[in-house]
């Protein structure tokens, strides 16, 4: 894979060194100097500038999405919220993860983080889910809502930037382009794609190894289903990635066309390249993406959407391109998303989805449904043998 650059700090201040303490600093001048940051972070920028300097941080705490606990109780009661649920509208099943804070976002929305024990694979990593201000929404109570399975570059081990770096943008993107009317609300979830720090799993099953594709396409998809509103059908599901994620990300989305319908890769390569897969070509073949597209193509289907993302300052397009001219056919649906001095980081990623590939993924996915608004109630008439004693019945006529 591509060597990818983007550490978490490059979504803030975070990675930014501090410098040493004067041990004869007095107290008395510490708490000035603490006292006047609060001071400025109060009045310039306000709740905005103390997000930003987590002067208030509350991260760690234990929050919850929604009313999962609830519904997730006896969804087929048939009574209450689960008994409401609009047609193809999956309710959460349970058992309903802890989750604690990991970000809080300046427009409130907050970004959890878990702890998965996958069922099928046997791996144990965190997991990260942002739902945007629509989940919460009384008026989306009973609506699915579509997921996307966000995955990063680099090790992404033991963090998933998407989930740990909220300045890249990504969340706000998602925001923005769903007030615009150009983005679906989407629920974010960003699981670690590697097993430990030392090796890339392709994404994959690789013999002898942490089972990582089935953690990715079977364990973090069940665990979305436990804890969220979501649709029945993979019309509801799509992926997204960069760099070694977007290897993964695609690669899912091929292998399992009847679970994914879409994906967006970003500087991605095309084919399988751990050497973790010595001796083992034909697992190493099961899992790559020319191949995959190959046999859906042969299979006729069903149908699957991927766009690239590539920047101008960085290498792949050719792979992108030599990939839509060979498999961009039949039901494999293929767009290029040139992002005008992008370079290989999640950034300019973010980007490039803000300028089309958004837009483009929410055409081809299920969005929510609200709830119409409740007409109001009719006025009552006023009586005909005691009229209004403020104004004559003529003047409560034409107020209706």
């Amino acid at each position: 894979m591509q060597q990818d650059h983007q550490g978490d700090q490059q979504g803030g201040d975070a990675g930014k060194r501090r410098g040493p303490r004067n041990p004869r600093r007095p107290r008395r001048r510490r708490l000035f100097l603490i006292c006047g940051a609060l001071a400025l972070a109060l009045t310039a920028g306000g709740g905005v500038a103390a997000y930003q300097y987590d002067l208030f941080s509350d991260i760690g705490e234990p929050i919850s999405f929604g009313r999962t606990a609830e519904t997730a109780a006896d969804p087929a009661s048939g009574t209450g919220a689960a008994g409401r649920a609009r047609p193809g509208t999956r309710l959460p099943t349970g058992p309903a993860a802890k989750f604690v804070r990991a970000a809080r976002l300046p427009d409130g929305t907050e970004i959890g983080k878990t702890t998965l024990k996958g069922a099928k694979s046997g791996f144990t990593g965190d997991v990260w889910v942002w739902v945007p201000k629509e989940y919460d929404d009384p008026a989306y109570a009973r609506s699915a809502f579509p997921v996307l399975i966000s995955l990063p570059g680099g090790r992404g081990y033991p963090n998933n930037y998407w989930g740990t770096g909220p300045g890249l943008g990504l969340q706000q993107a998602v925001t923005d382009g769903a007030e615009a009317g150009r983005s679906l609300p989407f629920i974010l979830v960003m699981p670690v794609i590697n097993a430990d720090t030392k090796n890339h799993f392709d994404g994959s099953d690789i013999p002898g190894q942490p089972r990582m594709g089935t953690w990715m396409a079977d364990d973090v998809p069940d665990f979305v289903k436990a804890n969220f509103r979501t649709f029945t059908a993979r019309d509801g599901w799509a992926f997204m990635g960069s760099s070694s994620g977007g290897f993964g990300a695609l690669k899912h989305v091929l292998k399992h066309p009847d679970r994914f319908k879409a994906v967006i890769a970003s500087g991605v390569d095309i084919v399988p390249d751990s050497p973790l897969w010595k001796g083992n070509r034909a697992a190493m073949d099961a899992n790559n993406p020319e191949k995959l597209a190959r046999k859906l193509i042969e299979a006729k289907g069903p149908d699957v959407y991927v766009n690239f993302q590539i920047g101008t300052k960085e290498s792949g397009r050719d792979q992108a391109e030599k990939f839509m001219r060979e498999y961009g056919r039949g039901p494999v649906h293929t767009r290029l998303q040139v992002i005008q001095d992008g370079e290989h980081n999640g950034k300019s990623y973010v980007r490039g989805m803000r300028e089309g590939s958004l837009e483009w993924i929410s055409k081809v996915l299920l969005a929510p449904t609200p709830d119409p608004a409740p007409a109001p109630a009719p006025e009552t008439a006023p009586s005909k043998t005691a009229p209004s004693k403020t104004a004559p019945p003529e003047t409560a006529s034409a107020a209706r």
